[in-house]
């Protein structure tokens, strides 16, 4: 099997995971597209040490996350841009369903951002992106025990907030 398609079969089917990961640290669109970029272009220049690497989704997951890190404390002090559009409800669409949904998700956001880094991100790589707790454990250089009692602490935490608004 040639590089190329290597890279094709292992690499490029995870993009949109990659993309959803950066986004949900950056919180930017541009930032982690450029952070995916450069976590493809980065594993594209390491490929002559591609047999050294145990799990190349996993390696990517990594390095996706910690880009995204460093852009993230980069961009800290600087101006914030302009959100993106509001997504406006679809015609027949239920719009106090649409705002109520809406404020759910940016209540769960918000406790999701006030986390500690490790959590959110085990948060996110199971919740929003359904990878294994063998893959997140890979991911993250811990056991997959860690992982299970991550989720069922934030879980829990997650119940308590919900059930207290």
């Amino acid at each position: 099997m040639t590089r190329q398609d290597k890279f094709g079969n292992n690499i490029l089917p995870v993009i949109d995971q990659l993309f959803r990961l950066a986004f949900s640290i950056t919180k930017n669109k541009g930032d982690a597209e450029d952070v995916v970029q450069d976590v493809l272009f980065n594993v594209w220049k390491k490929k002559a040490e591609w047999e050294n690497i145990e799990n190349m989704e996993a390696y990517c997951f990594r390095s996706t996350r910690n880009m995204a890190l460093d852009k993230l404390a980069l961009k800290e002090n600087s101006w914030e841009e302009i959100p993106e559009n509001y997504d406006y409800p679809a015609p027949g669409e239920d719009i106090h369903r649409k705002i109520e949904v809406d404020e759910q998700m940016n209540l769960l956001e918000k406790w999701v951002e006030n986390l500690p880094e490790k959590q959110q991100t085990i948060f996110r790589l199971r919740e929003v992106e359904e990878l294994s707790y063998k893959e997140i454990a890979i991911i993250l250089s811990i056991s997959e025990e860690q992982v299970k009692v991550n989720l069922f602490r934030l879980r829990r935490k997650l119940k308590e907030y919900f059930d207290s608004i």
